[in-house]
């Protein structure tokens, strides 16, 4: 009986991912309101990718970092209405939990998927289709959530079932062959860099774009980000098609979304942008095989996208602060176009 209520490790990367996306758009959206600087907004995601850089020793209490840093922005939140006279204390704080976050997640991520692979009966499929069904409902319920600590609280009950699986693998499970608490030395992918880069530049500034340049809400946001999930979600609906067109559909649809339509039809517009982007992950983790098994080949992909985001956010806001936040819609359309370019041109190379 006791096995029958024991969540299936799905449901548990479900909940858990949920509570990632919700903690995360909930901060970037605190982070918005306290400057409007499109640097310092670009910095949030930034440091969220800064700890992959870092060669750490992986093993699953790291998860608990993760809950320490929910604890401190509930903290952070309590605090914005008796100093908002301080926004830069309250800034510095949500850096600091958010890189405490990443540094949780990175450190935890892959010892526990394999745990749940190999100790609990699932499978890396079944795993992705749990976050993404995860990222989708904790993308829904920053948009039906608010203020901020509303959002964080829910997102630590969410965060805790994994929490407690973590837990118990310390104290039962003898590390398996290649998933002990070494550091591990993930490959380099430069196509997954700069996909990587190009989305970084993409959702680095969204927030300040929906909040200063469309006039929107945190519900717009959110929901933008939730039809973005959904789209992940439906990935295996996503009709076959050559990597470089996707690529030209996500520019084309982005494109779209800017022309005057209602602002329904342009949230509904990242279904099919995040199903083209879903496709594309997937395909490029197949380029990956030789690499190794699934979880490792999807962290070289997370990895390396990770470093092209961190550029392509950092380097995105240095330019619209420079600049304007305008620019950013023709950069980002313009390296979509330059990933199609550079996948057209690895197919043609490969034939003989």
């Amino acid at each position: 009986m006791a096995d029958r209520l024991r969540p299936t490790p799905m449901l548990l990367q479900a909940s858990a991912q949920a509570g990632v996306n919700l903690t995360l758009a909930a901060t970037v959206w605190m982070v918005s309101g306290l400057t409007a600087s499109p640097l310092l907004n670009s910095l949030l995601p930034a440091l969220g990718a800064l700890p992959l850089l870092l060669q750490l020793k992986r093993h699953s209490r790291g998860y608990g970092l993760q809950l320490l840093a929910v604890l401190a922005l509930i903290g952070i939140s309590l605090a914005m209405k008796p100093m908002a006279s301080q926004p830069s204390l309250l800034l510095l704080g949500s850096y600091l939990a958010v890189l405490l976050f990443a540094l949780g997640q990175e450190i935890s991520i892959l010892p526990l998927q394999r745990h749940l692979i190999s100790h609990a009966g699932g499978s890396m499929q079944r795993l992705r289709s749990g976050q993404e069904i995860g990222a989708l409902i904790g993308n829904l319920l920053a948009a039906m959530l608010f203020p901020a600590l509303r959002q964080f609280l829910p997102a630590l009950i969410l965060l805790l079932p994994l929490a407690v699986v973590a837990a118990r693998r310390d104290t039962s499970d003898r590390p398996s062959p290649g998933t002990g608490t070494a550091a591990i030395t993930l490959p380099w992918s430069r196509s997954c860099a700069l996909q990587g880069m190009v989305m970084g530049g993409l959702f680095a500034l969204l927030a300040l774009w929906v909040r200063e340049v469309d006039g929107g809400k945190c519900f717009d946001f959110a929901m933008v980000l939730a039809a973005y999930g959904l789209g992940r979600a439906l990935v295996r609906w996503t009709p076959s098609m050559h990597r470089s067109l996707r690529y030209l559909l996500i520019c084309a649809l982005l494109v779209l979304s800017q022309w005057s339509v209602p602002a329904w039809l342009a949230v509904m517009l990242f279904i099919p942008i995040g199903a083209m982007a879903a496709a594309s992950d997937a395909a490029l983790v197949d380029q990956l095989t030789p690499l190794g098994d699934a979880p490792l080949r999807w962290q070289v992909l997370v990895r390396s996208g990770a470093v092209g985001g961190l550029v392509g956010s950092i380097g995105l806001g240095l330019i619209c602060q420079l600049m304007s936040l305008d620019v950013a819609l023709p950069l980002v359309a313009a390296g979509f176009i330059l990933l199609a370019i550079t996948q057209a041109r690895a197919t043609a190379s490969l034939q003989p």
